[in-house]
């Protein structure tokens, strides 16, 4: 005599356990929700046209800060540091000149930040972050907009015990001589494009 084989689970089940696993965790990050960011993924990649031919490159990093994020209130708040004598465009002689007083003033002001208040979503997803960029010691509005943002589950080779990851790409410009970093003018041009990358854990 054979043992009875319990039946299959039917179809209507499989999706109501999703159903219920997917309710579930939507509830665990439901309300503000708080990362720290990664240094090891979170930099700022800057360029700029040069005597309107090529175009200078660099990064600065990584970031220091955190965001706290609430998709259903539509609300966010990012406070970050950026440590501005990292700068790196790959030649030495290149990144002490940018350090200078009339550039990045590296010295007298360390560190930029940027502090924000205004998160706009798009169906559920960051579409733009809009704050305050501090460089040189001055203060100037600032909007990055969100080209691409997501969280993801840990995931091997990370620990059993390691939390959740969000992160993106996201774009913005200013113009340097609004934070008085005129050297070079008009050859070396004045709007800088930023791009930014950012992890962070929560």
């Amino acid at each position: 005599m054979t043992a009875a084989v319990p039946p299959a689970p039917s179809r209507a089940v499989s999706f109501a356990a999703l159903a219920l696993l997917a309710a579930l965790t939507g509830a665990a990050r439901a309300g503000p929700q708080t990362y720290t960011l990664d240094p090891a993924h979170s930099w700022v990649q800057f360029e700029l046209r040069h005597f309107g031919t090529s175009t200078i490159r660099g990064r600065i990093g990584p970031l220091q800060g955190s965001v706290t994020i609430d998709p259903q209130a539509g609300s966010g708040e990012l406070g970050l540091r950026i440590a501005t004598a990292t700068v790196s465009t790959g030649l030495r002689v290149f990144d002490a000149r940018i350090r200078q007083d009339d550039l990045l003033a590296s010295g007298p002001w360390p560190e930029a930040y940027f502090v924000a208040s205004r998160f706009r979503f798009e169906q559920g997803r960051l579409a733009e972050v809009r704050g305050e960029f501090t460089l040189r010691g001055v203060s100037q509005p600032l909007s990055l907009m969100a080209l691409r943002f997501s969280c993801r589950a840990p995931a091997a080779p990370e620990p059993p015990d390691a939390s959740e990851v969000c992160g993106g790409d996201f774009e913005g410009e200013i113009r340097r001589s609004d934070f008085g970093a005129t050297f070079g003018l008009p050859f070396v041009g004045d709007r800088v494009r930023l791009q930014v990358q950012v992890e962070g854990r929560r």
